[in-house]
């Protein structure tokens, strides 16, 4: 298992947390005055809300089961196991990452730029979706 590849997942999942955390902070500060003043689709703010929650929320779990690799000490088995929670979360935290721009355009009324980048996120779900054994086979699953 490489211990350097650990943790430059560790590095790479914090900053991104630390990005989505800022794009959380920037939308209540920006939307929320928008929101509680009936002007933004209720429903769909608390939807990007939601994505952005869990996208920080599974960045996090995968630095984690990365950070884990390099300071616990775990025979070959679990960390092989680890890299490939790790691994799962990151591929999850990037799907909802991706599907923000999305639900923000929406939000905020811009409907065809947003039904551009929903159509963009399907094609990238997709294209991950066909890939999804690969992604398996890099860290010794079935």
């Amino acid at each position: 298992m490489d211990l350097d590849l650990a943790a430059a997942n560790v590095n790479r999942a914090g900053t991104l947390v630390g990005s989505t955390m800022a794009v959380f902070t920037f939308l209540l500060f920006f939307l929320y005055p928008r929101y509680s003043s009936a002007q933004i689709d209720p429903i769909l703010f608390q939807v990007t809300l939601t994505v952005i929650v869990l996208t920080i929320l599974t960045f996090s779990l995968s630095g984690l089961f990365y950070y884990r690799i390099g300071v616990l000490k775990l025979n070959s088995a679990k960390r092989r196991t680890s890299m490939q929670r790790g691994a799962l979360f990151w591929l999850f935290g990037t799907l909802f990452i991706l599907l923000e721009p999305a639900l923000i355009l929406f939000t905020v009324g811009l409907t065809a730029v947003g039904a551009v980048a929903l159509i963009a996120w399907i094609l990238y779900t997709l294209v991950t979706l066909r890939d999804a054994t690969a992604y398996g086979n890099l860290y010794g699953s079935a």
